[in-house]
Parts: structure tokens; C-alpha cells; sequence
């Protein structure tokens, strides 16, 4: 079998990168070892998929080398693939400012996907296992179980270690490391916490409740919902900030966000100094997460009874809560990975390995990583569009 490319990896960037190849009169063939193509992109979202955010910049990108994003991502734009989706009627919702989500199914991105690859005349074929790599002169040589493919260029699009039920794994490190590239540390990023033994019992009683924080660690800050969970710690915030914090480190978490705590409770008990603290507290927050709090204090007194120095100690309590956690869930419930092949041996322009061009490494597989809220899509989208249009 020959080829002009193949692409290692049925997924967001890999059918991405074929279909524009195919397009540019390329010979493409896509294998994956999987049983259907895009399972991140299915499950993605609560099955309804994030697939792009209409502010995405690379300020919301994370690298060793954070200029190279740059290129791709501004020559194909979240508004690029919103004309793609909106050309195969795809009905879509913004959940969050700039969030754009399938309004019925994920399967609908993955059906745009396959049916451009199609038009394209792209080949896929999956449940496909690649049993090595090797340079070939000027081009590539697969061994798989298909046999053996020999094509002009090769494409490693196979995304990172999150999720190892869905078939993730360290295939593309490998290849990377056969050629001489480096792979920067990786760990689960966009991932929820769990708690030390100390505070994990009074997660579990609060399982399920969720409330607005700010949540800051390492100079950086998210303000967004968390969630309680029988583990620890979860929701929108918890996953932003996993993606900056290292283990060992604190969490400041505030409650109040947008609010000056301390002025807050003086005004309330000025106004209503026969309340107690715990009805305030109340409509501030959840009811279960108020309760807890005065419990965990062991304070619950009328407001009047409250000096500037109590109330105070209760600001800070409710505006910077620490929380160091025992860690995180890891791989197995992570939704990207942290590091990756090291870019500055791949070129930013065509992502072909500079002394190697035949060979190219697009998407998650690469030391590019976004924050949560479809920044990882339009990555996706915008490296497999540059790469499939330059082979």
C-alpha cells in the first residue's frame, strides 16, 4: 500500500488534517486503533461537545514554547470552523460567553468530519494497530496490521494520555523519541481534585453542591463554579486551576467572589443585628455548603455579637480558604494532558520535524495545552488545518 499521507489518529486534528490534505489533491489514508472514529470528541462536552471558543487567543493555550501556537491558530479561526459546522447544519448553542456547544449531539461534529473526509476522498480505516515506524529515503514506512503502508509523509495525531478507557496512549511519545525528539514532562491537566483525609469527609457530606469561586494558585485565577464531590473537589474552576497548580501546593479559594466580605457582613450586622450569622451566610451561598461552614468554625452567633475582628476572621475565611489537595484523579478522569512533544524541533508553519520533514506531529500530542471551554478543539481544528494544507 502507498500513500501520499497517512495520519495516525482518528481524531479532532487527525480527520482535520486529512480531510484538508485530501483536499489539496493528497492520496490520504487515516488508521486508528480504535472501533469508531472521535471518541473524545463523543463524549466530549456531556456528549454534546465544546468544539470551539469564539475568544479563543493563544493567552489561553499553556507551552514550554508559548509562541508556537501563534501561527495556526491565527491563520484558522473559531469563526472558520463555526461556517463549517453551520455549512452541514449543525445547530449549535453558547452555553458560556464564547463556548459553543452541538444544541442535540457531539456525533454531529464527528459526522461533519467523516463526511468531509469522504468528500475528500479520504480513506479511514480503524481497529488498526501500528506496529512500527521507519524513515524511508524521502518519505515513511508504517508497520501495521493492515500490512505494511509506505507514504510520502507521515501524520502522529495521536492526542495524549487522558482517558486511558478510550484508547489513549503514549504511541506518538514513542515515535517521537525514536526520532530524536524530546517530550517535556506530562501530567492530567483540566482534572478534578481529590482531598487529604482531614477535609474529605466534609467534601463527601457536601457531594453534589456547587457554588461560584475564585480560585487562584501560582499567579494565575479562574472564577467559575465548583462542585463537591465524594473525592474532592470538581467543577469548572477545580479544572481550570489543575492545569496550573503542582502537587504539594495551596489553592486559595474565595466564596464571595466580586464581593469585599468584611463589608458585607459590617452592612448586615448594621441592618439586621438580631440575625444570625448562618441565615446570612445562607444567601450567600448553598444552604448545605452555609450549614457546614458554621460547623466547621463551630460560630454561629447573632450578627450584633460580632466585634470588626470576628467578622473579619470570618471575611478571610470566606474569601481565602486554603486548601491544599492530596492530589488529583489523574489520567483516568483528566480531560487533556499537560506537556508533550517539545515544539521547538517542529516547525510552527507546517508542523514537520525540522530534520525530518516527512514526518509531523499535530494536536494534543504536542506541548500545546488550552484551558477548559473548547480552546482544545479549536487547536485541534486550526494544527490540522495548517499541516493538512501544506502536504
Amino acid at each position: 500500500m502507498r500513500y501520499d499521507v497517512v495520519v495516525i489518529g482518528a481524531g479532532a486534528a487527525g480527520l482535520m488534517c486529512a480531510l484538508s490534505a485530501g483536499y489539496a489533491g493528497r492520496r490520504v489514508l487515516v488508521v486508528d486503533h480504535a472501533n469508531k472514529a472521535g471518541k473524545k470528541i463523543l463524549m466530549s462536552g456531556g456528549g454534546r461537545c465544546n468544539f470551539t471558543n469564539l475568544n479563543s487567543t493563544p493567552a489561553n493555550f499553556f507551552s514550554d514554547n508559548p509562541a508556537f501556537c501563534i501561527s495556526a491558530l491565527k491563520r484558522y479561526r473559531p469563526e472558520h470552523f463555526v461556517e463549517l459546522v453551520e455549512r452541514h447544519g449543525v445547530a449549535h448553542v453558547e452555553k458560556s460567553p464564547g463556548q459553543l456547544f452541538c444544541a442535540d449531539s457531539a456525533k454531529e461534529i464527528v459526522r461533519v468530519l467523516l463526511t468531509e473526509c469522504d468528500w475528500a476522498g479520504v480513506t479511514v480505516h480503524l481497529k488498526t494497530a501500528i506496529e512500527g515506524v521507519e524513515r524511508r529515503g524521502e518519505g515513511m514506512r508504517l508497520k501495521s496490521s493492515l500490512g505494511t503502508i509506505d507514504c510520502g509523509s507521515l501524520v502522529v495525531a495521536t492526542g495524549g494520555l487522558s482517558i486511558p478507557t478510550m484508547g489513549a496512549s503514549g504511541l506518538g511519545y514513542d515515535i517521537a523519541r525514536q526520532f530524536g525528539l524530546a517530550v517535556t514532562e506530562t501530567r492530567a491537566a483540566l482534572v478534578p481534585f481529590t482531598l487529604t483525609s482531614q477535609w474529605k469527609a466534609r467534601a463527601e457530606a457536601l457531594a453534589g453542591v456547587s457554588c461560584k469561586v475564585a480560585v487562584s494558585c501560582r499567579g494565575r485565577a479562574y472564577r467559575e463554579p465548583m462542585l463537591f464531590t465524594h473525592r474532592g473537589l470538581s467543577g469548572p474552576a477545580m479544572l481550570q486551576i489543575s492545569s496550573v497548580w503542582q502537587p504539594g501546593e495551596t489553592l486559595t479559594i474565595d466564596m464571595l467572589p466580586g464581593q469585599d466580605g468584611f463589608a458585607a457582613l459590617c452592612h448586615a450586622r448594621r441592618e439586621t443585628p438580631k440575625r444570625r450569622l448562618s441565615s446570612w451566610l445562607g444567601e450567600q451561598l448553598p444552604k448545605r455548603l452555609a450549614q457546614a461552614l458554621v460547623e466547621w468554625q463551630g460560630d454561629d452567633g447573632l450578627l450584633a455579637e460580632y466585634g470588626n475582628d470576628r467578622l473579619q476572621a470570618w471575611a478571610e475565611a470566606l474569601q481565602a480558604w486554603q486548601v491544599k489537595p492530596a492530589g488529583t484523579e489523574g489520567w483516568r478522569t483528566a480531560e487533556v494532558t499537560m506537556g508533550g512533544i517539545d515544539t521547538r524541533a517542529i516547525s510552527s508553519k507546517d508542523f514537520s520535524v525540522q530534520a525530518l520533514p516527512q514526518l509531523r506531529f499535530i494536536g494534543e500530542v504536542l506541548d500545546v495545552t488550552g484551558e477548559l471551554g473548547g480552546h482544545n478543539f479549536q487547536w485541534a481544528w486550526a494544527s490540522g488545518v495548517a499541516c493538512g494544507n501544506s502536504l
